[in-house]
């Protein structure tokens, strides 16, 4: 496949061109809608850069849809016995549990008809927690890995954080070190929300600004983890229509920003001394509007630098630039997470893909 050649793009251009001609999604995030479909021979296909090379298996899963449907697989993880936890937004069965295989071990619901972010916590006694937001009813909730519910949160609006009617609709967690829960409202009002680990809430830091410059403020916080790389904690939070990544300190401050240009980011994933995301949506070259049908994976190292892009063109750096990131192979549609095992494999769930089970990238650099 030749590849395509892409201009460098800058934050004003990117801001610019993606303000024309776009539609609205029901949750108002621009999209520009596109034909693009999955290869049907990715099966065995081997994808990524250097170090960091997969080979991609489409029929891991092993779930029949007629017992376990899904709409759309939003995100995984891994609890420490080795099984994989995906939640979905199908309210028959929020949340699938398999083994490495691909074998489905359980499931279980909450009738959530918009099972979004899934984060997991391992608590100092070693007990570990999932937390689960629905953006549909704005509920965010604590849960034993059965599904009890443990804690709920209180909505924005009724805790003080939100004035009444303020939209409000949380897409993702990370837990602190002192088990403060930041709450991310990627599809609402754009603020990072900080509770004690009670459920009470203390403060908030972000909100909307479409001024590129304004930092700490966000177009769409659509993720937030808690990375534990350096020196000190630090809240990593996703910036998906501005295509970046922002590091703030755990009360908020703004530290720095990584610019992944062409990439419309999902939540960040950090496994060892690597940060891994899923591009939900792309660009195609010299066409820098938001195009769905266009996604690929991404890892960067500790230092912030694009090592490897499964499905991707192979990263390009000028003059320390980044230049513009492009879906090459259509392995995927819209990558919305990715899971990293005890082994180094990786698993890519997809939202608006036909209701696909999550893809398994076994690793093979």
């Amino acid at each position: 496949m030749t590849r395509a050649k892409a201009s460098p793009i800058t934050r004003r251009q990117l801001l610019q061109t993606a303000g024309g001609g776009i539609v609205a999604s029901a949750l108002s995030v621009p999209i520009i809608i596109a034909a693009d479909k999955a290869a049907p021979d990715a099966q065995g296909l081997v994808i990524g850069h250097g170090a960091f090379k997969y080979r991609v298996d489409r029929a891991w899963s092993q779930a029949d849809p007629a017992k376990h449907p899904v709409n759309d697989c939003h995100e995984m993880v891994q609890v420490a016995d080795g099984r994989l936890f995906l939640v979905t937004n199908h309210p028959k069965n929020n949340i699938l549990i398999y083994d490495k295989s691909g074998k489905v071990l359980d499931a279980w619901t909450l009738g959530f008809k918009g099972g979004h972010g899934l984060t997991l916590h391992r608590e100092a006694d070693g007990k570990e927690h999932l937390y689960i937001t629905d953006i549909s009813s704005g509920r965010v909730v604590k849960t034993s890995l059965a599904g009890e519910i443990e804690l709920e949160l209180p909505l924005a609006t009724k805790c003080g954080a939100y004035e009444e009617h303020t939209p409000y609709s949380p897409t993702e967690t990370a837990i602190g070190p002192n088990g403060d829960i930041y709450v991310a409202d990627g599809y609402g009002s754009q603020f990072i929300l900080r509770f004690d680990k009670s459920g009470k809430y203390l403060s908030k830091f972000g909100g909307k600004s479409a001024i590129a410059s304004n930092t700490g403020k966000f177009l769409q916080a659509h993720g937030v983890a808690l990375d534990t790389r350096g020196p000190e904690p630090l809240l990593l939070c996703t910036e998906r229509l501005r295509n970046e990544f922002h590091w703030f300190t755990l009360d908020g401050k703004f530290v720095r920003t990584v610019y992944l240009p062409g990439a419309f980011i999902s939540r960040p994933v950090i496994a060892g001394k690597n940060l891994y995301t899923g591009v939900c949506f792309g660009m195609k070259p010299a066409d820098y509007r938001m195009w769905k049908d266009r996604g690929f994976v991404l890892i960067l190292d500790d230092a912030g630098k694009v090592v490897s892009a499964p499905g991707g063109h192979p990263p390009q750096y000028k003059d320390e630039r980044l230049q513009i990131l492009l879906q090459d192979q259509p392995v995927f549609r819209n990558a919305h997470d990715v899971c990293v095992d005890d082994q180094g494999d990786l698993y890519v769930a997809q939202w608006s893909a036909d209701h696909v089970y999550p893809y398994k990238l076994h690793r093979v650099g």
